[in-house]
């Protein structure tokens, strides 16, 4: 499992990403609205401006204070560091 760092020191897991976007058009800013309305917002800016919209497979909307671009990169960015089940399971052996 791949956790994405999305700015002081939240991860979100890299396989319920579904989109990532600009917070500024019209249709992510009613996106947003509803989503705060039904209570599915997670708000991680720490008070900051939100630079990126996080949507996840749960419907869950996540507002991060981190660039889209720079959420995007992490989440590309290969990382042959990271330790996956299947490492493990060869260390078994």
């Amino acid at each position: 499992m791949k956790f994405i760092n999305i700015g002081f020191g939240n991860m979100v897991s890299a396989g319920r990403i579904v989109a990532i976007a600009s917070p500024d058009s019209a249709p992510i800013k009613r996106l947003v609205q509803d989503a705060k309305e039904e209570n599915r917002v997670i708000d991680v800016s720490c008070g900051r401006r939100t630079r990126s919209v996080i949507i996840t497979d749960s419907d869950h909307v996540i507002l991060s204070a981190i660039q889209a671009e720079t959420i995007t990169n992490r989440l590309t960015t290969d990382t042959s560091d990271d330790i996956t089940d299947e490492d493990c399971d060869e260390a078994d052996e």
